[in-house]
């Protein structure tokens, strides 16, 4: 049992909880992910490790409640427990010290994920700036957390509530138009987001690195369904990836094969009368 010692609502559809797991905590690295499980016929949920702390023992999970299984982990309050908290899964995000200056753009929940990754390079001694966009300025999380280690924090909303108004595709031509130069990029959201910022640094050749969450259930590439095809191979997310060269993902691909259960989920959000 893996207990909940924090729980925060980032917005209406975003929770933060910190879990107590200490053999994940203490192995874990920036990419790497989770696959937590509620109840003993629950569904695996894999989370991205987005912080841990090693002396607590503890690694911090963001939640987007969208699908059954996560609706009902946001109901879940502080001394409550997840029956299952497997990991670490997957590669650590491939991060080079050589780097000079790198761009990362998160689009929504990417930023939690994103987080961990450009950290890291700061301790490396990268320098690291950040876009982060929401379709609102509820929906911009995280904005503060990377001003600790970020040179420059860029917010950009699709309605213009907070910082520029448009997507972060948008602010990163903007800043390339005006001289600034970055020697790679790192692009974590939503599959539709992260494929239109890749047509775009490919335009600049600025190598970008994506992180794809496709569906996946058992985290050891035994059952194929988290398999994307990159760079014309098959390669399957929670043992290849979650983090690749995003020149050669076929996103078209990725994005078709993400929408294959949605009848079923949709009959499963019915049971909670959603």
């Amino acid at each position: 049992m893996y207990k909940i010692v924090k729980k925060e609502v980032l917005n209406r559809d975003v929770i933060l909880l910190e879990v107590e797991a200490p053999y994940v905590s203490a192995r874990c690295e920036a990419g790497q992910f989770v696959i937590v499980r509620m109840g003993e016929d629950g569904e695996r949920i894999p989370l991205t490790i987005a912080d841990f702390d090693r002396e607590k023992n503890t690694v911090t999970l963001v939640i987007q409640m969208v699908g059954y299984s996560t609706k009902l982990m946001g109901k879940l309050e502080e001394g409550d427990y997840f029956d299952d908290c497997v990991g670490p899964l997957g590669q650590p995000a491939p991060l080079n010290e050589n780097w000079n200056r790198v761009v990362g753009i998160a689009g929504g929940l990417g930023a939690a994920p994103l987080y961990p990754q450009l950290r890291k390079l700061a301790e490396m001694g990268v320098k690291v700036d950040v876009i982060i966009g929401g379709r609102s300025a509820e929906y911009v999380i995280f904005a503060d957390k990377f001003k600790e280690f970020c040179d420059n924090v860029y917010i950009m909303t699709d309605d213009g509530s907070l910082g520029g108004k448009g997507f972060g595709v948008d602010k990163l031509k903007e800043l390339v138009a005006n001289g600034e130069k970055y020697d790679h990029a790192i692009a974590i959201g939503p599959l539709i987001m992260m494929k239109f910022v890749v047509l775009a640094t490919k335009e600049m050749n600025l190598p970008t690195a994506v992180s794809l969450n496709p569906i996946m259930i058992d985290g050891t590439g035994m059952c194929g369904g988290c398999r994307v095809t990159v760079g014309g191979e098959t390669k399957f997310a929670c043992v290849d990836g979650p983090d690749f060269d995003g020149f050669e993902v076929d996103f078209d691909e990725c994005i078709k094969r993400q929408s294959f259960f949605k009848e079923e989920e949709h009959e499963c959000m019915m049971k909670i009368g959603e």
